[in-house]
């Protein structure tokens, strides 16, 4: 018989705490007609906080494979391109990249939009015509692409390198190696901090307030100054990102417990 592992089985009191707190704060807030108007108002930019990590995420998890796998490489090029990538983006802070991607790096891809498409007839756009939403966008995909390229490349090397020679003894081609055989025994490495980072861009995707995008950060400054109720309308904020960060996080558990389930 193991030492126990301490916090194993407990009962989630902790749990039991942040609902009971959160359904007095919510209970409070519907009953103070301010407070309910400031989260009906707040409500409107959720569907923009969630389409921004939801399509975020899904283009840096895909562009983060790709770097994985590049890193991974036999080609000691691409091994390189996808090692100067990801310490290039990781030393760049999440606020600088996104000021970067919206007022330079877009800018610069409708000129060479326009310069490219110019000798055909196509008329060219003006850089303000590039949604703000969309520089956001791809701002937190190519910062989290490389954190997340990171979590691929681990979780890939974890496999048993046995596993990878058996795929090879049934003759399987690379791709049907890869999908057949690594990839779903890495996802149970994967996925823990794939989640970790989910919810870390559910957060930083506030910072896209910076560019007037009206998520719930932005309608919440917006709110504030019109009002001058900072204490009520930040509270508010708040408790809109701990119920998104909370009720994934516990979402993000159960599918890990599922997983781990399966033999």
């Amino acid at each position: 018989m193991g030492p126990a592992v301490p916090g194993r089985g407990d009962f989630p009191w902790w749990l039991v705490a942040v609902a009971g707190l959160g359904a007095l704060l919510f209970t409070r807030v519907l009953m103070d007609d301010l407070q309910a108007q400031i989260l009906s108002t707040l409500l409107k930019g959720v569907q923009i906080t969630v389409f921004v990590t939801l399509v975020g995420f899904a283009l840096a998890a895909s562009l983060g494979l790709v770097v994985a796998l590049m890193s991974l490489s036999r080609s000691l090029v691409l091994r390189q391109v996808a090692r100067f990538y990801t310490e290039v983006v990781r030393g760049i802070p999440m606020l600088v990249l996104l000021l970067y991607v919206a007022f330079v790096l877009a800018p610069g891809l409708v000129d060479l939009r326009n310069w490219a498409l110019g000798s055909l007839g196509v008329d060219p756009i003006r850089t303000r015509e590039f949604s703000l939403l969309w520089r956001a966008v791809i701002a937190l995909t190519i910062g989290y692409s490389a954190f997340i390229a990171e979590v691929f490349r681990a979780g890939l090397m974890a496999v048993e390198p046995g596993q990878i020679e058996a795929a090879n003894a049934l003759g399987l081609s690379p791709w049907q190696r890869f999908r057949l055989v690594v990839f779903p025994q890495a996802i149970k490495t994967i996925l823990p901090p794939l989640g970790n980072d989910f919810i870390a861009m559910i957060k930083d995707s506030s910072l896209v307030s910076v560019l007037g995008v009206l998520d719930v950060t932005q309608l919440g400054k917006v709110t504030a100054a019109g009002n001058f109720r900072y204490f009520e309308t930040y509270n508010v904020v708040a408790l809109i990102y701990l119920t998104m960060t909370i009720g994934l996080s516990l979402a993000l558990r159960r599918l890990e417990m599922h997983l781990r389930q399966k033999p």
